[in-house]
């Protein structure tokens, strides 16, 4: 019976251990061809707005904008990705989103552009606002990126977005162009001052989903990986 015991409790603790060890390795949110992993917000299916195209995530036109959530929800991660944009491209990486709002006739925003913080992707040159706290790599509104270099509109650029028991950080291409502190005095100095200001709900969330912003201009997106902390 012991032995039986012994056994058993070696067996589990083995279980455990492999499940760990696969729960912090990379797993694939997009690898070219399988969308299993994303959803349109507030949907139980892909969104007919997004195409695979060649490889990539592609944005459609000319089509009601619907965001991409992953359907599981995260807290601590690490978040890998290529990304590029059309000329005048505008899109972000939204995190802790939970789905509560409802897209405004009209408003080529997000649903939840107010209320989570958001790596801005966007064509820094033919974009209309050329704000560098709202530029590409940004904290959009809130951190302007530093030792930044992008790549011309339509190449790729690499992204990486690391949430880390509150140490955050923005990677564009192979550089850390933004860094903050989850509910630091800086931080929340400059929400105080920022479009999110008026927003008692804003950033709230500790944990929820991943959201690619669909914002009605062209971006792909490929290589979507990601590891949980």
């Amino acid at each position: 019976m012991k032995k039986s015991l012994l056994l058993f409790a070696a067996i589990y603790c083995l279980g455990n251990t492999v499940y760990a060890q696969r729960s912090n390795k990379w797993q694939y949110l997009f690898n070219g061809t399988s969308v299993n992993e994303l959803r349109g917000y507030k949907m139980d299916t892909f969104p007919d707005a997004w195409k695979v195209e060649n490889g990539a995530l592609v944005a459609q036109t000319n089509v009601p904008n619907v965001d991409l959530v992953t359907k599981d929800t995260y807290t601590n991660f690490d978040l890998t990705l290529e990304w590029a944009v059309s000329v005048g491209g505008n899109s972000g990486i939204f995190y802790n989103v939970q789905e509560n709002s409802s897209h405004e006739s009209g408003n080529g925003n997000s649903p939840n552009w107010l209320d989570n913080f958001e790596f801005q992707l966007l064509d820094d040159i033919g974009f209309n606002d050329h704000e560098p706290r709202r530029s590409a790599g940004s904290l959009y509104d809130l951190i302007t990126p530093q030792n930044k270099h992008l790549k011309p509109v339509g190449e790729y650029n690499t992204a990486r977005l690391l949430v880390d028991h509150g140490h955050v950080e923005q990677w564009v291409n192979g550089e850390k162009v933004v860094e903050y502190e989850l509910g630091s005095k800086e931080l929340n100095d400059l929400i105080s001052k920022s479009k999110y200001r008026n927003n008692p709900n804003f950033a709230k969330s500790t944990s929820g989903h991943i959201m690619f912003q669909h914002h009605g201009q062209k971006v792909w997106l490929k290589n979507i990986k990601i590891k949980r902390l």
